[in-house]
């Protein structure tokens, strides 16, 4: 790793290869889900699959509220990076996994509450319920290092190197997947071997990365300093970068959650309609994340160099990537939609349903992916209290969307969901000229928040 790596100019080629491994790993995760559903549906159960399902869904929640990990840990190294302080540069890396192992035993510490209130809000059978438990206190082991997974993914994002995060991403992936297989298959462990195959390879990913990230550091030249990690002005930014990000996505999981639960208020056909078209929401999301990720990384190395014309640069091309794709995805989605439905759910009515709302699939990417870009723009430089201020804003817009457009129906909360990806794009462009104006022309480096 060079030091005239950060200078190198931005173009549309550099902006796809280091969206491209993002965008691999981000379509190889569903994997997983889709290997466990099918490793315990050799089972002759049901019960087990929607086990699998209500334990995977209860720590996607929670896990994702400590997505800060990944995303503050991208946007302060890619600034460190770009102002070539190595030692900084090393330094987040180590807040990072400090907070991570911290917040880590943190939830085994406190499992039983969290175990209790997530099935308080769920309503499964008895016997789903008690094989959901069994997984929920094995997967819960794992809380250290899939934090420390987030760092590490964000650190190497940080630094531009998206093929490093891929590589990782596919340890995790395939060792999680054979070890399923081998424990469930093999063992006959049920729920328990998809538990603890999950568990095994997120410290298996873990410790990979942190051995290619000592090598990265060697590599630079860095030091590990403890002192430094702990130093109260750095240690007190990161956390309230940290809290700002978490506030976010909070409010992120909580319209979500919502529109699920409103859905599920209207019946079974349209919670299934839904949940079939959220597939391709979440696909769209996932293949315009890479250049998002990209945008992290770019505007967070010119900040850090204090190059105005860099962050208007990388928002440009980075942009110019993710509209062109979102474009791509919506014709995908309008030509293919319907027999993707018919592959997803055989139930006719559920079928007709999800076509009905097909077109809100549609627009999905064409409206969403300036939030998801804009997210990527304000989580390299840092802003971290605009995006909290603007997720919280959105929030209430699109409540206030959803009581008003509530006679339409299901059209009425898909319209919602489309206002609230509206509202994200709009109140982060309401403070994207003060983050432009906080990069100076020329000059040291700032850190704005």
């Amino acid at each position: 790793m060079h030091a005239t790596e950060r200078l190198r100019p931005v173009t549309y080629r550099s902006v796809g290869a280091m969206a491209l491994p993002v965008i691999i790993s981000n379509v190889s995760t569903p994997l997983i889900g889709i290997v466990d559903t099918g490793v315990v549906g050799q089972i002759p159960d049901p019960a087990y699959i929607g086990a699998i399902a209500v334990g995977a869904l209860i720590f996607t929640f929670v896990f994702w509220a400590f997505g800060f990990l990944r995303m503050a840990t991208t946007g302060l190294t890619a600034q460190s990076w770009g102002a070539m302080d190595i030692d900084e540069v090393c330094a987040n890396l180590g807040r990072a996994l400090l907070l991570a192992v911290a917040a880590g035993a943190a939830m085994i510490a406190v499992q039983w509450p969290i175990r209790e209130i997530a099935f308080l809000a769920i309503d499964g059978s008895e016997q789903v319920e008690a094989l959901a438990r069994t997984y929920y206190d094995i997967r819960i082991w794992s809380a250290p290092a899939t934090l420390a997974n987030y760092a590490l993914l964000g650190w190497f994002i940080g630094l531009g190197r998206t093929g490093t995060g891929l590589a990782l991403q596919l340890v995790l992936n395939v060792t999680n997947i054979c070890l399923d297989a081998l424990f469930v298959l093999g063992f006959g462990w049920d729920v328990r071997g998809v538990a603890a195959g999950t568990v095994l390879a997120e410290y298996l990913a873990a410790a990979a990365g942190l051995y290619i990230a000592m090598r990265h550091i060697r590599g630079m030249g860095g030091h590990w300093s403890p002192k430094r990690w702990l130093d109260a002005a750095r240690l007190r930014r990161t956390i309230a970068v940290s809290r700002d990000i978490m506030i976010r996505s909070l409010a992120l999981i909580f319209a979500y959650a919502w529109f699920t639960a409103q859905g599920a208020k209207q019946g079974d056909v349209i919670l299934a309609a839904n949940a079939v078209l959220m597939h391709f929401v979440s696909l769209g999301a996932f293949l315009l994340d890479g250049f998002a990720f990209a945008a992290e990384a770019l505007v967070g190395r010119a900040l850090g160099a204090a190059r105005r014309a860099g962050v208007r640069e990388a928002v440009r091309l980075t942009t110019y990537w993710a509209a062109g794709t979102a474009v791509v995805i919506a014709m995908a989605v309008a030509l293919l939609g319907a027999l993707f439905v018919d592959i997803l759910t055989v139930d006719p009515a559920a079928r007709a349903a999800a076509r009905a709302y097909l077109p809100w699939a549609i627009a999905s990417p064409l409206l969403g992916v300036w939030a998801f870009q804009l997210d990527g723009i304000f989580i390299g430089a840092t802003r971290a209290a605009d995006m909290r201020r603007a997720g919280l804003a959105s929030l209430a817009i699109f409540l206030a969307a959803w009581w008003a457009l509530t006679p339409f129906g299901n059209h009425g909360l898909w319209s919602a969901m489309c206002v609230h990806w509206i509202a994200r794009a709009g109140t982060l462009l309401y403070y994207y000229p003060a983050l432009i104006r906080a990069v100076p022309v020329e000059g040291n480096a700032v850190h704005g928040n």
